[in-house]
């Protein structure tokens, strides 16, 4: 018997005859040629390959299609196959089996009956691809009126593994998602296990309507809530049904409960909760809108997907890669073999410059306040905090929001899910650095020359009308020690009219004013003007940080890291593991050494000075180089507004850290004085700790 690699169809032979019969020519066919069992082999394999189940199914024996229909047969194999995606299925190499001996008919002139083959199979599934070889039998059998060569059929044609009752399994192993720690490898998002809660309904008895008001209470949640849970179509007497997490230490109030019972739940941590939440973010279940923008990526409903923060920033390198594993599995639900896996790929970690106790120092101190803070290690420009109040806790989105949380977080005036370290706010007098060191370096302002200045208005001249500028201490004559002790606004507003309006901005775009900061997490762009510097009005303003002038906590450090690193302004960097090649400065010159050994002794006698508006920001010991900052923010010139507090801040003497910060609604609580004695605070936490 010839074989072929390539399944054969039956071929009717024609021969055209020649010659006379009597009278007539005629045109005789040749004999049809019998079926064989390479015929049959080949064409159930030709119809598997294209997986033409219907056509198999006909090349079956009788005995192998009995109990069986053709709607079942083609529906078990498109079923499996469609379950693990086969594709560019393959069979080859096919040939009598080693061992096999045909098998003859009881008649002598009737050759053999029974002819086993062997072939190798090849095909691409879900979880990468799967071969194997097998043999298979063909019989020559009664099919009808005829004799008929037809194939043995058992599950073990499907995958050699498989017997009757056995089942194709596809499940997903989920990827871990990359974990987010501090400088220190302490936890800031990361896996971990709590115990779900959870009610099996058919165990409650005549205690259901206690038990439910029992969890109910200790989960913040109502009663309501747990009855649709229970209500859900998939619901059954006997199955656990998970209500919410608990502490495990809340565990034992509900031991010997009728119908409580838990389970190990895998879930996303936020160790330091509020204090980083709005740096952390949280994950969640993908919604329809975000589904539809990542479907191609393969996402899937029921996926857990960044909301907010760094969990949403970093979402496409956080996220692994699910596995897949298809198995054979026996009637009883246990595994017999594994036809093909694909292994999870965790997602990437990252470790943060972000110091955890200074983040969690920070938020203590601002909790109550709407306000925003950053810090830095100046020389390096690792971003140690970044820390935004009021704040909500982001592991209530993982464990499930209690009843009303969502609505009072919502509805708080102070807005505690509003991220304010990334946005931008006025400097206020905190900008003053910026306008000293540009006119100390273009030679229009002497530190030395002193100044007369006289009462607490001033205007340029009658063109402004009913405009001034107002400072709050009545000095004469201020140089620029005196203008940065007693933030003299007036003393700013005329440094930068001497700049005029196109030094001014061309030389405040060397601290990068207008430009995006260089940092994983996006930040508000800082800016000088909404559309140009139009009059002097505008411009005196800004000289002080005020006028259309905006910055964000973080960009107001790194103006002042310049004042550290001999008048660069450090590149600043959010995570340790980044390119040690990358660049150390991220705005080279933006004054000169000179210029900022000058502002950094004014700023320590700034703090030092008893009569300094950022005296109490003084820390013994300690040589605290600061600026303090009122930002008002009015619809008119003398008319009632917000005022927002700044102090910004390092110790001259070991300048590891510089603090930012920010508080909203200062006016009637001693303005940026109640700044100061918070960061105090949190350079004296700091120093305690590092001792």
């Amino acid at each position: 018997m010839k074989w072929r690699n390539i399944a054969i169809a039956s071929l009717l032979i024609v021969t055209l005859l020649g010659g006379c019969k009597g009278a007539d020519n005629e045109l005789k066919p040749e004999p049809t040629k019998e079926p064989t069992a390479e015929d049959a082999i080949g064409a159930y394999l030709a119809d598997w390959q294209k997986q033409d189940f219907a056509g198999m199914y006909g090349l079956l024996t009788p005995e192998a299609r009995t109990g069986m229909t053709e709607q079942q047969f083609a529906e078990r194999y498109g079923k499996i196959y469609q379950g693990i995606r086969a594709d560019k299925l393959a069979v080859t190499n096919v040939s009598p089996a080693p061992s096999a001996t045909p098998e003859a008919s009881p008649s002598a002139t009737a050759g053999p009956v029974v002819q086993k083959f062997q072939y190798d199979v090849r095909m691409e599934t879900v979880a990468g691809p799967v071969e194997f070889k097998h043999e298979g039998t063909a019989r020559k059998t009664q099919d009808g009126e005829a004799m008929m060569w037809r194939i043995d059929w058992d599950p073990s044609m499907i995958f050699p593994d498989m017997k009757a009752g056995d089942k194709v399994r596809v499940q997903t192993v989920r990827s871990d998602r990359g974990e987010i720690v501090d400088r220190t490898g302490e936890g800031l998002a990361v896996n971990g296990r709590a115990p779900q809660l959870g009610i099996v309904p058919g165990k409650l008895g005549e205690a259901a309507d206690a038990v439910k008001a029992q969890v109910a209470k200790k989960l913040g949640i109502t009663v309501q809530d747990i009855d649709r849970k229970l209500g859900a179509s998939w619901v059954k007497p006997e199955l656990f049904v998970p209500i919410g997490i608990i502490d495990e230490a809340d565990m034992d109030e509900f031991q010997n409960v009728p119908g409580i019972s838990f389970q190990e739940k895998k879930m996303r941590m936020y160790p330091l909760g509020e204090a980083a939440a709005h740096l952390t973010g949280y994950v969640g279940e993908i919604n329809a809108e975000e589904l539809e923008k990542r479907k191609d990526k393969g996402y899937k409903t029921g996926d857990t997907i960044g909301k907010a923060g760094l969990e949403q920033v970093l979402e496409d390198r956080l996220r692994g890669t699910d596995g897949v594993i298809v198995t054979i599995d026996d009637s009883a639900g246990q595994r017999k073999s594994v036809l093909a896996e694909k292994p999870a790929v965790p997602g990437e970690s990252f470790q943060l410059s972000i110091d955890g106790n200074l983040q969690k120092t920070i938020y203590q101190e601002v909790k109550a306040d709407a306000a925003s803070a950053a810090a830095l290690q100046p020389k390096t420009g690792e971003v140690l905090a970044l820390v935004s109040s009021p704040s909500y806790d982001p592991n209530a989105f993982v464990r499930g929001l209690a009843s009303g949380q969502y609505a009072a977080w919502n509805d708080d005036p102070l807005h505690p899910f509003l991220n304010r370290f990334s946005k931008g706010y006025a400097p206020g007098s905190s900008f003053k650095i910026v306008t000293a060191a540009i006119g100390l370096d273009a030679k229009t302002l002497d530190p030395n020359e002193a100044v007369q200045i006289s009462g607490l208005k001033w205007t340029k001249d009658g063109s402004w009308g009913n405009y001034y500028v107002k400072r709050v201490h009545a000095v004469n004559p201020v140089d620029l020690s005196k203008a940065l002790t007693y933030s003299d606004n007036i003393y700013f507003a005329q440094a930068a009219l001497k700049l005029g309006k196109d030094k001014f901005a061309s030389e405040a775009a060397n601290f990068g004013i207008g430009e995006a900061i260089p940092l994983v997490y996006p930040m508000a762009k800082s800016q000088l003007s909404n559309k140009g510097i139009l009059s002097d009005i505008q411009l005196a303003d800004s000289g002080y940080g005020q006028g259309q002038v905006t910055m964000t906590s973080l960009h107001v450090a790194l103006a002042f890291s310049a004042i550290v690193n001999q008048g660069n302004i450090a590149y600043p960097r959010l995570t340790l593991d980044e390119d040690p090649a990358a660049p150390k400065v991220w705005k080279a010159g933006a004054m000169t050494q000179e210029t900022a050994d000058i502002l950094k002794a004014d700023l320590v006698k700034a703090v030092a000075s008893p009569e300094g508006v950022g005296h109490g920001a003084s820390v013994a010991g300690a040589a605290i180089a600061g600026k303090t900052g009122t930002a008002e923010l009015k619809a008119t010139k003398g008319g009632e507004g917000q005022e927002n507090g700044w102090f910004v801040g390092f110790d001259a003497n070991d300048p590891k850290l510089l603090l930012s910060v920010m508080v909203e609604n200062v006016k009637g609580r001693g303005g940026s004085g109640y700044v100061t004695p918070k960061v105090k605070h949190i350079f004296e936490q700091t120093m305690k700790q590092a001792k």
